[in-house]
């Protein structure tokens, strides 16, 4: 490779390093869970884990475990081809199945990631003569997905209805034939909840669709863990619901979309990362469907969950740290330094506390954070140490 491209490559990853932007990945040698293994220069140490996508705690569950054990007993390690190939397996069709009636949809396409789902779903169901609005804070995938496609394009500010009832103005004037609004069900970041109640009313006021990434929502939010539709009480009005099998529901990977069936039937047609993908491991896709019946049926673990929620964003409030608001198991802790923000992921790390600091382009500049992820995994007595670590590691560094 060209001297010359290799140094401006080094010289980029210095800046990046200079400017305190650096991502710095860790060694895990244990399974997915409250507590978890990590080696390092230091050796091998036990952790409180607090960054995991791991709500409901199922990501080392033993009877998804078993199933999954059991999937490659029966159908193999992979599928070494895509779908519409020889990629197909009857245990796909029935997690797209499980999938669809846990969302109350007609239908479920399976896709290797969301960042998939997102990335197909616009350009296959929108053309040139389409509008897509979007909220400012979507996920990256959406974003992307967006842009791929020939829809023209509105954005508005996060959660800002007036905003949003703007562009669907502005779209309807330039004459669009269909309207789409997408949106986050809950936004990753930040840990808030989409207005979906008004984003739905707008939306039929218009003769707009919606769509949602619930990625950070199914499983454990909402009656039985329906995601956000079922926790702001808008039901069956969304549309489109995008997701992950790789957080909640046992934490391995795969993405999905779910809603009409003729919708989903031209996804299998022409969504380009569905037709040139492999198929998701059996493993994982038996895997999956033990999570959704798990989930379905898990108020146990949601409760626990919104009870650490509550105990910690308590416990961090009364410190004196700046918590962003809400009620989701996403606790942004603010430090809008990005500097600041790893040297208090360092000093939790030094307590047997893993977290990860955020900072741009992951968000936007100025608004750096740590953001501590809540676990039905975890103990009362984890959330308490975490509380006590993080106390006395803001104190060290000036934060509180």
């Amino acid at each position: 490779m060209q001297t010359g491209f290799l140094d401006h490559i080094t010289e980029t990853l210095q800046g990046i390093e200079a400017d305190g932007l650096l991502k710095r990945e860790r060694e895990i040698v244990s399974s997915q869970s409250g507590r978890i293994q990590v080696r390092d220069a230091r050796g091998t140490r036990e952790m409180i884990n607090l960054c995991a996508n791991n709500y409901l705690g199922l990501a080392n569950h033993p009877e998804i475990e078993k199933a999954a054990k059991a999937a490659i007993d029966s159908h193999g390690f992979g599928m070494a081809s895509v779908r519409f190939i020889c990629g197909a397996q009857d245990i796909h069709r029935e997690l797209e199945q499980a999938i669809a009636r846990y969302l109350d949809k007609d239908d479920a396409i399976l896709f290797a990631a969301c960042f998939d789902a997102n990335g197909g779903i616009f350009e296959t169901l929108l053309g040139p003569e389409d509008a897509i609005i979007s909220d400012s804070l979507n996920h990256a995938s959406i974003i992307d997905g967006v842009r791929l496609s020939k829809a023209k394009r509105y954005r508005y500010a996060n959660s800002d209805m007036d905003g949003l009832e703007d562009e669907l103005k502005k779209a309807v004037a330039d004459g669009t034939r269909f309207r789409l609004v997408a949106t986050d069900g809950v936004f990753s970041m930040d840990g808030y909840v989409a207005k979906l109640p008004e984003i739905c009313a707008l939306a039929e006021k218009y003769g707009a669709m919606v769509m949602i990434d619930e990625c950070h929502a199914t499983g454990h939010l909402g009656d039985k863990g329906k995601g956000t539709p079922t926790l702001t009480g808008v039901g069956t009005r969304v549309d489109i619901i995008t997701g992950t099998f790789g957080k909640t529901l046992g934490g391995a990977m795969g993405g999905f979309i779910a809603g009409p069936k003729a919708a989903i039937d031209l996804l299998r047609q022409r969504a380009r990362p569905y037709l040139f993908s492999n198929s998701l491991a059996p493993a994982v896709a038996a895997g999956s469907l033990k999570a959704i019946e798990i989930a379905e049926s898990a108020d146990d673990l949601r409760e626990r969950l919104a009870g650490h929620t509550r105990r910690f964003r308590q416990g961090l409030t009364e410190a004196g740290f700046e918590l962003l608001p809400g009620e989701t198991p996403i606790i942004p802790v603010m430090t809008h330094d990005a500097v600041l923000a790893q040297k208090l992921a360092a000093e939790l790390d030094a307590r047997g506390v893993y977290v990860a600091g955020f900072f741009f382009p992951v968000v936007p500049k100025g608004q750096a954070r740590i953001r501590t992820q809540m676990s039905a995994a975890l103990s009362e007595a984890d959330i308490d140490t975490a509380i006590a670590a993080f106390i006395d590691a803001g104190k060290t560094i000036g934060m509180i």
